[in-house]
């Protein structure tokens, strides 16, 4: 069976929190399967860094999903009030196999609804505001990834990778992630973690 995985786009999205796993989906895909961006129009899409990306569809024209992922990104402020957006994700949630975001994309998923009742995390920077914003939603320090349910959160810009191989996992094997990890040669060491 294929998948479709569909990333949303907006104005000042972080470009990390969904180009990370856009390279490991599309690593990860096999035959028949599609990675796919989906904005509110095709117009280009202005990220927080300045890349200009052409949207695939529309929330109009967007096909079936089966993983819907919100990144996150200053322009998550403005979207969590975006109501097209909102009903985008209100009517795709309920069809997907996996619900996800990246970084402050969890302030999109509290407002469209799926966030609801679950447990999250979001970028250690965005803490407080979302505290603030949706105070009865537990909200999960020192975690890369979360999982409740369906929904998976995961925390700010590159922790979007982690949580995309560890849903490759599940949608193929967990011998498929581990295969889409070594071919993305990603094995984090950053430089500067320890004085030398």
């Amino acid at each position: 069976m294929s998948l479709t995985i569909g990333i949303v786009l907006f104005t000042d999205a972080e470009e990390l929190d969904w180009a990370g796993p856009w390279e490991v989906f599309t690593m990860a895909r096999t035959d028949g399967d599609r990675v796919v961006t989906i904005a509110e129009t095709l117009d280009p899409v202005r990220c927080r860094k300045g890349l200009r990306v052409l949207p695939d569809h529309t929330f109009e024209d967007a096909p079936t999903l089966d993983v819907v992922l919100v990144p996150g990104g200053q322009g998550t402020r403005v979207q969590r009030t975006n109501g097209a957006l909102l009903d985008f994700i209100r009517r795709v949630a309920p069809q997907c196999q996996w619900v996800t975001s990246v970084c402050t994309g969890s302030f999109v998923l509290e407002a469209a609804g799926p966030a609801a009742g679950k447990r999250v995390t979001t970028h250690w920077a965005a803490f407080d505001e979302f505290r603030s914003l949706a105070p009865g939603i537990e909200l999960v320090e020192n975690a890369r990834y979360v999982r409740d349910g369906n929904l998976v959160t995961s925390a700010g810009v590159s922790a979007g990778i982690d949580m995309s191989l560890w849903l490759v996992g599940q949608l193929y094997s967990v011998e498929h992630a581990r295969t889409t990890q070594m071919a993305m040669e990603y094995n984090p060491a950053p430089p500067y973690a320890a004085l030398v």
